[in-house]
């Protein structure tokens, strides 16, 4: 039985790096689901706090995986703090999609500040130079995206829809796992697959 995982996002890049994300994850621990993720629904991130705009959203996704599956939001915090906003979301939409598992995950400042965290399993691929370091505190940087377009090999820059799926598929995720916002991430899709799990589970016996 195909389980299904609908995702709102915020840009271009993460349409297509966030169901690699899930797949790598799910790869881990539940390689034997038939994980299905459709098309995620980009949502901007200035409309967060609009009652109504994020609900809508999560509304198309649900409806996308036919109302059976869950949902993973991943936007980037900007300059909130993720550990206040994420859960201040959750607690306002669970209410309206009571039925369907939901995780709210923000990057903090952005995605890219994840592919920092593990910026040594990222050393040479994508054009990066091959002696990169990641940074101390990896999520007090806000420019990621301009971290990695510094630390591109001459010739080379960094592109967030050309880029950024690539890096979803090749940086080290317990490397990226130092990072508090991903680690919250990973496991908020564990949790996600674990609850889809459960209802295959059921509905095969």
């Amino acid at each position: 039985m195909k389980v299904n995982i609908g995702c709102v996002v915020e840009g271009k890049g993460e349409v297509k790096a966030v169901p690699i994300l899930i797949r790598r994850v799910a790869a881990i621990h539940f390689p034997e689901l038939d994980l299905g993720i459709p098309p995620p629904i980009r949502f901007p991130r200035n409309k967060v706090s609009q009652i109504g705009e994020l609900e809508h959203a999560v509304g198309i996704a649900i409806r996308s995986i036919n109302k059976q599956g869950a949902i993973l939001i991943i936007l980037d915090s900007d300059d909130d703090c993720p550990a206040e906003l994420a859960p201040t979301l959750l607690h306002r939409i669970s209410p309206v999609f009571h039925n369907i598992p939901i995780a709210v995950v923000f990057a903090k400042h952005e995605f890219e500040s994840w592919f920092l965290a593990a910026g040594e399993s990222l050393r040479g691929k994508r054009g990066l130079e091959r002696d990169i370091s990641p940074p101390d505190n990896p999520e007090a940087i806000r420019g990621a995206k301009e971290w990695l377009r510094r630390r591109m090999q001459k010739g080379k820059t960094y592109s967030e829809t050309r880029d950024q799926a690539a890096l979803a598929a090749l940086f080290d995720i317990d490397q990226a796992r130092k990072a508090d916002s991903f680690d919250k991430c990973y496991r908020d899709i564990v949790r996600l697959l674990e609850e889809l799990q459960k209802v295959n589970d059921s509905t095969s016996e």
